[in-house]
């Protein structure tokens, strides 16, 4: 038992000395190097590209462009209430009663073609 833990504890020291080969063989080529199974998970993290800091004033432009697209959509913007209140489309009674009439006498002639199947 005594044998055993003394190869663990070597293995052990052995697999520390060889990462910390490998972080120096990686920081010494810029990190594009060598890469081990065991430490590929932080050598990922490092290549991460950080975002810029945004200033306050492009964070306050957003804002306002983005509350601005709001209004208009909402529509309580100045001339977009107007538009709002007034219903576009749609159709009249004359209108629907010409589609209803068209649409009864193409299914009427449909009937008729075919019954003379």
């Amino acid at each position: 038992m005594d044998l055993s833990l003394n190869k663990l504890s070597e293995a052990l020291s052995i697999r520390q000395q060889i990462n910390s080969l490998e972080r120096r063989l990686s920081t010494l080529f810029g990190g594009g190097g060598a890469s081990s199974s065991t430490g590929g998970g932080k050598v990922t993290r490092r290549r991460r590209r950080r975002r810029r800091p945004m200033s306050a004033a492009t964070r306050a432009k957003l804002a306002a462009a983005a509350k601005a697209r709001w209004a208009r959509r909402k529509g309580t913007g100045g001339g977009a209430a107007k538009a709002k209140g007034k219903k576009k489309g749609g159709l009249t009674a004359a209108g629907r009663k010409k589609l209803s009439d068209a649409m009864k006498a193409r299914w009427a002639a449909r009937r008729r073609a075919a019954g003379k199947k």
